[in-house]
């Protein structure tokens, strides 16, 4: 009696103290103790070693031990499974002690045959885009959602063949849009848009010039995946040669002020070149038209893929050149 007395079992009702954990909390179990936990393999650590989260939201660490028992559940015996055969999203019951490190060590794992398949399938599906998505995103993420899809599918096998094919046809379409998405990491689109203005023959930024740049450093600072187009202009007096050469140098004076004293990524400036007279926004042969084409226009581009959501904003640049020498 005193041996069954022992015996830890964790189930759905596990108790008051567990009904108030957090989902994703990790359990310490004592070390020599039996349990018996039921829950969905959440994260596969190794062949041997996975994470269970039961029906409250906590999460158990078991370790596969090299003599377990790892079998489908049938009346005619079960049939034998390797450990690597045990993928996230499968319904597991499992048995064993607590080892010193508070993980379980598991000695006999049950599940059901027809969910093992769901599982599998959907772990076939899903894995190759979560390893694209994240070489795509310098390993920034997981396939958003990932772990509920494979919940809600193991637990609808258990409902029946139709529900678990519904929800295996909705996990095929959280696949292919996350593969869409991916193919929208280099389509660049405009976030917002800044032009600052210069006096006569000058490359000098104004204090009026560097707020309207404080704004743009700002934006990219609430941006993933950005990129900064800057492109210089002149107005027609003059040279022509020279007042290209005077568009780089201002197109070089906003790079610099980014970079210096926003600590903006080099990487980060996507494009740079002065056109000179070209593609002027007013008539140089007014005053305030060769004032207007003294000119850098600041463009935040962001990747469509990363920033699902991107609207096109314009902020307005400042005239700085109200006198003309």
């Amino acid at each position: 009696m005193l041996k069954k007395m022992s015996i830890f079992v964790v189930t759905v009702a596990l108790g008051a103290a567990n009904i108030l954990a957090q989902e994703g909390q990790i359990r310490n179990l004592v070390n020599g103790q039996k349990y018996t936990i039921e829950g969905v393999i959440v994260d596969k650590e190794s062949d041997t070693s996975f994470i269970v989260r039961d029906s409250v939201g906590v999460d158990t660490r078991v370790v596969i031990a090299p003599n377990a028992s790892i079998k489908n559940n049938s009346p005619w015996g079960g049939d034998r499974y390797p450990s690597n055969s045990l993928v996230r999203g499968l319904n597991v019951k499992v048995e064993g002690r607590g080892d010193s490190t508070g993980s379980l060590a598991t000695t006999k794992v049950r599940f059901d045959r027809s969910n093992l398949l769901t599982a599998q399938s959907i772990e076939a599906r899903v894995a190759p885009a979560e390893e694209r998505l994240t070489a795509a995103e310098e390993n920034a993420r997981r396939v958003s959602g990932q772990i509920d899809e494979l919940m809600a599918i193991s637990n609808a096998a258990r409902g029946g063949a139709k529900a678990a094919q519904d929800t295996a046809d909705a996990a095929v379409a959280g696949v292919n849009a996350t593969n869409q998405r991916i193919s929208a990491l280099d389509d660049y689109v405009v976030q917002s848009t800044a032009t600052v203005n210069f006096r006569v023959n000058s490359a000098v930024l104004s204090p009026e010039a560097k707020m309207s740049l404080d704004e743009v450093a700002a934006t990219a600072a609430s941006l993933r995946g950005y990129t900064i187009e800057v492109t210089g202009f002149a107005s027609s007096e003059g040279n022509a040669q020279a007042n290209k050469a005077l568009s780089e140098r201002r197109a070089r004076a906003v790079i610099d002020y980014l970079v210096t004293t926003h600590n903006i990524p080099l990487r980060r400036i996507g494009t740079s070149y002065g056109y000179g007279v070209l593609n002027p926004v007013a008539d140089n042969r007014t005053r305030e038209g060769r004032e207007a084409n003294r000119r850098v226009e600041v463009k935040l581009l962001v990747s469509r893929g990363i920033n699902q959501n991107v609207e096109v904003r314009q902020v307005e640049g400042d005239n700085d050149d109200t006198d003309e020498r």
